[in-house]
């Protein structure tokens, strides 16, 4: 542990004008403070801030940060409080000891929820005042540096867990490197052992039988950049045990096939040099194909820049190499802190790490606890790939992202109106996953709006909170709208018009706050049509226990969207023109069928409600059954009918082959009862066509 003049000591070395007597007191109060507090190790409890702040002194950081590390669990786990934090070290202080201050108190469901609310306090604080986040990274790699003196396994285990799917992520995205290869291999040795322990000797193996390999081909590459006039430092490690494990996963290869398991870095003094020396070494070396990566021209989100490339040594042994200037170094080993962005001010952080941004908006939009902890971990935990808009700007998204990810990423309202997108050139499905440097363009509408099928295959967190706030909304708004109709038709059944009192009066009764909660408590069926008579105008339906008058003329839904208040049937596909009925269950949206569905003998536990389409309602999908000839162009002929019909196929299964016949199943939008008729009478005049029916 570092004593009190060494840490001060650290701190003078580079920054001589620090407060020196504010880290005194900031070492002397959490002592105290601490007391007789043992951790798992059975070291005194102080030793570990004091250790946070040390390994903050080597990223060179300011007084207060280091003070806020000395002082990180004071408020947390002793008798300390905010207000005497700040009485003594100041506001600033204060708050960046509350922001990293774990939510200890809340009182949370599941784990989950627990481990949500601590990231939420966490990245709010974080989006004010990075510092927050560098206090935090370092709080986590000393606790994983002593995790293995805790004895619970259970315990290691969820901290080994929480710190590789958000610490190291986090660490990442801000390019400290050091960092979260550490945080990654002490996890990995946790959660997966065995693993950790083969890998381990399969490098010691190699080491003892390649005995000075590294420094060999070091040497060798230093020399031949040198004997071509280029000054570089050459640098060679093997790779960290959980990278060579997720390597032979993704790969699908045993640890023999995994040629690439050094690594080199060679520095120099310019970009110039940077792609000189690349050029030396291609030319020296082969390259292997698809594994160079230019993060010079196109940094990644982080700010990170480097080159990389695989060649094939000598020996057909093949090695990966990084090539860099010594500040793009500093930057790949400390990352933000190296830039100290926090000098420049909350706004410059969040220009310089835009997926800051990405968390905050994606926190303000969560859902729920495991919603967040979801797209949390998607932000930050996926590989990626960059695309770029017709302008030529650079969009990172992670892979597998969809046109519509890219939209989001370049603005929610682009988003909200796609409707389509060009990818290079051509117009693409908006499932379709991006590739790098693919060029996409995005086709808008203002009259479109997010939609629920989106969901199936969006993979950005941001993507996902905005589709899913829009729908929910939407769906509370049609909900509403839904419940007023069927309010306006239970009005009608009473047996004098309203008072206008009456509806004051009926919220207190049914214990609601608005009308707005009324009419979505009518449409999900939390109060029943009796309920709402009765608390309108007490004594309406007569005496206790006899049925409130039936519904006397058909709710309209006309101007609700199919899904989101309401949900078409999937056994008789309801289209306009169709007599239809409604089923009202509790807590769910209508389920509307034709009034000769046999589903309908399955509501017995169901409020039926007569519904109408409305004026002038247009379009549905209905289910088809064909049975056509098998002979050549039969279906062919099929599919001409309906265009020339005007219908859409929506989807289209063969379900069986008789011999001379084969039997289809096809969905087709079609504007009404009338529209559908034309069609089925059409295939039935057509030779080719044994019978058509609706299903």
């Amino acid at each position: 542990m570092l004593r009190q003049y060494e840490l001060v000591e650290k701190v003078r070395s580079y920054d001589p004008d620090a407060d020196e007597a504010m880290i005194n007191r900031a070492y002397v109060f959490s002592m105290k403070a601490h007391g007789g507090q043992k951790r798992a190790s059975g070291d005194p409890y102080y030793s570990h801030p004091i250790e946070v702040a040390g390994i903050l002194t080597d990223l060179r950081l300011d007084d207060e940060t280091i003070v806020t590390a000395i002082l990180h669990d004071t408020i947390e786990d002793t008798v300390a409080t905010p207000e005497e934090v700040e009485r003594l070290f100041g506001k600033s202080v204060a708050r960046l000891v509350d922001g990293v201050t774990k939510l200890s108190k809340i009182e949370a469901q599941t784990e989950n929820q627990r481990a949500a609310e601590n990231l939420r306090k966490f990245l709010l604080a974080m989006s004010s005042d990075i510092r927050v986040l560098l206090v935090k990274l370092a709080d986590r790699l000393h606790n994983m540096r002593t995790l293995h003196f805790i004895k619970n396994e259970e315990k290691r285990r969820r901290i080994a867990r929480e710190t590789m799917d958000i610490y190291a992520p986090l660490a990442e995205r801000i390019g400290m490197y050091e960092f979260m290869t550490e945080m990654q291999t002490l996890a990995f040795r946790e959660l997966e052992p065995d693993a950790y322990e083969s890998i381990s000797k399969r490098l010691e193996q190699l080491h003892e039988g390649g005995g000075d390999l590294i420094e060999r081909i070091g040497r060798g590459l230093k020399a031949h950049l040198e004997a071509n006039g280029i000054e570089a430092e050459v640098q060679g490690r093997e790779k960290h045990p959980y990278s060579i494990w997720r390597k032979m996963a993704e790969r699908h290869v045993s640890f023999e096939q995994l040629s690439d398991v050094m690594a080199f870095r060679a520095i120099v003094d310019s970009v110039e040099d940077c792609y000189r020396t690349l050029g030396l070494i291609h030319q020296r070396w082969p390259m292997v194909p698809g594994r160079f990566k230019d993060f010079i021209s196109t940094p990644k989100r982080n700010g990170y820049r480097s080159l990389h490339t695989s060649v094939i040594h000598d020996e057909q042994m093949r090695i990966e190499i990084q090539i860099r200037t010594r500040e793009m170094h500093a930057q790949a080993e400390h990352g933000l802190a190296a830039h100290w962005a926090y000098k420049e001010g909350k706004d410059a952080a969040r220009t310089r790490h835009p997926w800051i941004n990405d968390l905050i908006e994606i926190l303000e939009h969560a859902g729920s606890a495991e919603e967040l902890l979801e797209h949390t971990r998607m932000a930050m935990y996926q590989d990626r790939i960059f695309a770029f808009t017709p302008k030529g700007e650079l969009i990172q998204l992670p892979k597998g992202a969809t046109p519509v990810d890219f939209a989001y990423a370049v603005h929610t309202d682009l988003g909200d109106q796609t409707v389509g997108a060009k990818i290079n050139g051509r117009v693409m499905p908006l499932r379709t996953p991006l590739a790098n440097g693919d060029q996409v363009e995005i086709l808008v509408s203002k009259a479109q709006h997010a939609q629920p099928s989106w969901l199936n295959f969006v993979v950005t967190g941001k993507a996902r909170a905005k589709i899913r706030r829009f729908v929910k909304s939407k769906e509370r708004e049609e909900t509403i709208a839904l419940g007023r109709k069927i309010f306006d038709e239970i009005v009608e059944r009473l047996p004098a018009p309203l008072g206008w009192e009456a509806m004051a009066e009926a919220l207190k009764r049914l214990n609601l706050h608005d009308d707005d909660a009324l009419m979505e408590a009518i449409a999900l069926k939390r109060v029943d049509d009796f309920a709402v008579m009765e608390a309108l105008m007490p004594g309406s339906t007569g005496t206790a226990g006899v049925k409130p008058p039936p519904q006397r003329q058909a709710i309209s839904i006309k101007g609700l969207t199919p899904g989101v208040a309401f949900d078409l049937a999937q056994c008789c596909y309801p289209i306009p023109g169709d007599r239809i009925v409604g089923l009202r269950r509790e807590g769910a949206g209508i389920e509307v069928h034709t009034i000769d569905c046999e589903r309908l003998a399955d509501g017995v536990d169901a409020d039926w409600v007569d519904l109408a389409w409305g004026d002038e309602t247009d379009g549905g999908a209905t289910r088809l059954c064909v049975v056509i000839k098998n002979e050549p162009g039969s279906l062919a002929v099929i599919t001409g009918i309906l265009g020339n019909h005007g219908a859409n196929i929506v989807s289209l299964d063969q379900v069986s082959r008789d011999g001379s016949f084969h039997t289809f199943h096809l969905d087709v939008e079609v504007h009404d009862v009338q529209h559908l008729m034309r069609i089925l009478a059409a295939l039935r005049a057509t030779d080719v066509v044994s019978t058509a029916e609706r299903l």
